[in-house]
């Protein structure tokens, strides 16, 4: 399960960027996570909720926003977004699609007190 490797970097980042402007409570935490990153987003939120405790972000609130998989077809330059990454080009029904988005992942933002 990297989900709880990825939680704790990710909490440390939080957690630095909380110091650095002198927040003591953590309210919120907002992430990217793309449909190809890897991450299974419960899986995110269960292993944030387990190493948040004891820390100033032990109340925190983890929202996890989807970036859908962003795709462009090579065959006639089409792009479009898709929820399923092994599909034909929607406009032509070619199977020549790049993929250039859904492998984010990243803090978007924080809120803290």
């Amino acid at each position: 399960m990297h989900e709880l490797s990825i939680a704790q970097s990710m909490l440390d980042i939080v957690l630095q960027e909380a110091a650095r402007h002198g927040a003591q409570r953590i309210d919120r935490v907002v992430v990217k996570v793309g449909a190809f990153s890897g991450v299974v987003p419960h899986s995110l939120q269960f292993s944030f909720d387990m190493v948040k405790r004891d820390t100033a972000a032990e109340d925190a609130e983890l929202i996890i926003n989807k970036a859908p998989v962003h795709a462009e077809c090579n065959a006639c330059g089409h792009t479009c977004d898709l929820d399923d990454p092994d599909v034909k080009c929607p406009a032509c029904g070619q199977e020549q699609m790049d993929f250039t988005g859904g492998q984010e992942l990243f803090v978007e933002y924080i809120e803290a007190q």
